[in-house]
């Protein structure tokens, strides 16, 4: 919609870019946003303007602001990881799909919050501090929620994100640009998207290109897509899909982009609903709403069929060794030599490596270094590493048998509740919460799959609650075009955000869902 605005002219690029920028200040308090690029953005919106007034824009994107999570590399902007380890360090490169975006003439606004080195699942411990979930400041949630004091209210009462993408959801949540990229390991991009009543879309693993995205565990990493609507989704993967030679796992074909179909027809899909993601702690309001989805489809005419996946319940330890070992790999190179933080300590090389990491590393993430180099020790390395991956092998396996069973889509909820209070949160360290909120979500990253999170409905409280669907490999467009017609059926309500009204104009009136497609 915002797309045709600008075509039409009833819009300039530069306008919505000043528009947006203002609204990432008058929300700051949301704490979505670690680098705000004004700069940049606005020479980037004049360069678009004079495109749309010759009459050649680059593409659908083309004036469109959005937002990156800031794990992905960025030539000219800070790239930190919500880390004292990168603080002020400014990438020489963009990684590739920041510069896909650029190429198709995105405009770049800055770099949002996540948990340090996206090691978790709140958004809540990183160097900049936790982010707030706007819907905690919704009329939805206000009306629902009733403090027992006024200073409770303002102190305590706020929601958190979810993560690791926490900042990036919430930035499109709160309307501050039209689409954000996450990453997605565990469920980092899917489990903010629902717990922030945005759509949060995990590619087949090979789909996009990792390159310049900082590396937590190279075997799930996946750049994620965050949009408002499937179709905004789709179009972003559009530009952003396809073979990188800069990336050895992508693919080699060409990824051609697809429009989405309305769905009017559900008779010829079946749909499953594995068994095993009826877990212990999923509150009865999700397992009602998992329900009525599946009810939904069948009364559309639907094969609804339950399906097993027996591996499922170890998942999240598998998930747990193999993502440990691989953090250990990874965050060796931050040794304050090459980039980054280092340390003053000189008495000798190793008390300077020993230094840099304790001060430059948060404990969450000396934790899972720790950890996993305990499951790499010699005498480890057979009875953890290795047994996980023929574990993962296993799941990977349940996912290809039912999948050859003739099922086209999985649908199970993202989360096992809605966004809970952060000082309820806090109360947890973060591997606990970590287990528990990765637990619907990893095993499509083990298993390379595409998975979007829906929002469905909200619940008692007023807030977001998703619901997930897993797909074939590579058959994105198929899992897409039925979380569209999910979306359809369900009309997933707009946030009343009080701060965001005051800077309402005609291009956001009257939408369900701000989308450019």
């Amino acid at each position: 919609q915002v797309s045709v605005a600008l075509k039409e002219g009833r819009v300039t690029p530069t306008e919505l870019c000043q528009r947006c920028l203002s609204l990432i200040k008058s929300t700051k308090f949301l704490n979505a946003y670690v680098t705000i690029a004004e700069e940049s953005a606005l020479k980037q919106a004049e360069a678009s303007e004079e495109r749309y007034k010759r009459g050649q824009p680059l593409g659908v994107l083309d004036g469109i602001p959005i937002a990156v999570k800031d794990n992905f590399n960025t030539a000219g902007i800070e790239t930190t990881c919500a880390s004292n380890m990168l603080r002020g360090y400014i990438s020489p490169y963009n990684a590739t799909v920041v510069q896909k975006l650029l190429d198709q003439g995105a405009v770049l606004l800055g770099k949002t919050n996540l948990d340090e080195f996206a090691m978790g699942s709140g958004s809540t411990d990183g160097v900049f501090g936790p982010v707030r979930n706007p819907w905690s400041y919704s009329r939805q949630y206000k009306e629902k929620s009733v403090p027992k004091s006024h200073s409770e209210d303002k102190e305590s009462n706020w929601v958190i994100t979810g993560g690791s993408s926490g900042g990036s959801a919430a930035a499109v949540s709160s309307f501050t640009c039209f689409a954000a990229l996450g990453s997605d390991t565990g469920g980092s991009t899917r489990n903010p998207a629902a717990h922030c009543g945005v759509v949060g879309l995990k590619p087949t693993y090979g789909l996009m290109s990792r390159h310049g995205l900082i590396p937590l565990v190279n075997s799930m990493d996946v750049p994620g897509i965050l949009t408002r609507c499937v179709d905004d989704a789709a179009v972003v993967l559009g530009s952003l899909a396809g073979h990188d030679p800069k990336d050895s796992t992508t693919i080699q074909d060409n990824f051609k982009p697809f429009e989405l179909p309305d769905l009017t027809d559900v008779s010829k899909l079946s749909i499953g609903i594995p068994q095993e993601y009826h877990v212990p702690g999923m509150s009865s309001e999700i397992l009602a709403l998992w329900s009525k989805a599946a009810d939904l489809f069948q009364s559309a005419g639907a094969k609804v069929v339950e399906v097993s996946l027996p591996h499922t319940r170890y998942s999240i330890v598998c998930y747990h060794v193999l993502c440990t070992a691989e953090v250990a790999s990874n965050m060796a190179r931050f040794d304050g030599l090459e980039y980054g933080h280092r340390s003053d300590t000189n008495e000798s090389t190793e008390s300077m490596y020993a230094a840099t990491r304790r001060e430059g590393f948060n404990d969450v993430v000396r934790g899972r270094i720790l950890s996993g180099n305990y499951f790499l020790l010699k005498q480890n390395y057979e009875k953890y590493f290795i047994k996980a991956q023929k574990v993962r092998r296993l799941i990977a396996n349940d996912f290809v048998k039912v999948f050859r069973s003739g099922v086209d889509v999985l649908l199970t909820p993202t989360t096992l509740s809605d966004a809970a209070p952060y000082v309820e949160f806090i109360k947890e360290d973060n591997r606990t919460r970590s287990a528990q909120d990765d637990i619907l979500t990893q095993a499509a990253n083990m298993a390379g799959l595409p998975a979007i999170s829906v929002p469905t409905a909200l619940s008692e409280r007023g807030l977001p609650v998703g619901l997930q669907f897993i797909g074939r490999s590579f058959q994105e467009q198929q899992l897409l075009t039925v979380a569209k017609w999910f979306e359809k059926q369900v009309q997933f309500p707009m946030i009343q955000l009080e701060e965001v009204k005051r800077h309402d104009h005609d291009v956001f009136q009257d939408q369900k869902s701000t989308s450019f497609s």
